[in-house]
C-alpha cells in the first residue's frame, strides 16, 4: 500500500457508487461492506466509498455532518478526453461544466450519483 494514494468520497448508496466506479471509470472492488462502505481501486488510486452508516460517516464534534458533493477531487487521466465525454454523456452522467483547455492540458468535471466530483483529464500532446 505504501504506492497506493487512498482518497475518501461521501456517498448516499454504496452498490450504487460501486457500479458507477466500476462500469464507467474502470475500477475494480477490493472490498466491501454493504451497505457501511467499500473500497475500489484503480491504478495507484484506492478510494473508500463511505455511506451514511460508515464510521467516515460519523457527525464531528459540533455537530456537522459529512456530506458528499464540494470541490476537492480526484484526476483520472484519460488519452481522448473528447471521446470520453461522448460516452459517459450518452450514458446519462452529469459534467459540472465544458471541456476546459489549459496549458497542460484539457479537463471536465464529472460528478458521480452524489455529487462528488471527478475530474477528467488529458494532458497536452
Amino acid at each position: 500500500m505504501a504506492d497506493t494514494a487512498t482518497v475518501r468520497y461521501m456517498i448516499d448508496d454504496v452498490a450504487a457508487a460501486i457500479t458507477f466506479y466500476t462500469k464507467y471509470l474502470g475500477f475494480t472492488v477490493e472490498s466491501e461492506a454493504l451497505p457501511a462502505f467499500a473500497s475500489v481501486t484503480r491504478g495507484a488510486l484506492r478510494l473508500l466509498l463511505s455511506g451514511p452508516a460508515s464510521s467516515g460517516r460519523r457527525p464531528m464534534p459540533d455537530g456537522r455532518q459529512p456530506l458528499p458533493g464540494g470541490w476537492n477531487r480526484i484526476q483520472l487521466p484519460v488519452a481522448d478526453l473528447s471521446a470520453e465525454v461522448k460516452r459517459l454523456a450518452a450514458a446519462g452522467l452529469h459534467f459540472r461544466n465544458d471541456i476546459v483547455k489549459g496549458v497542460g492540458g484539457s479537463q471536465i468535471i464529472l460528478e458521480d450519483p452524489f455529487g462528488n466530483p471527478i475530474e477528467l483529464f488529458e494532458p497536452a500532446h
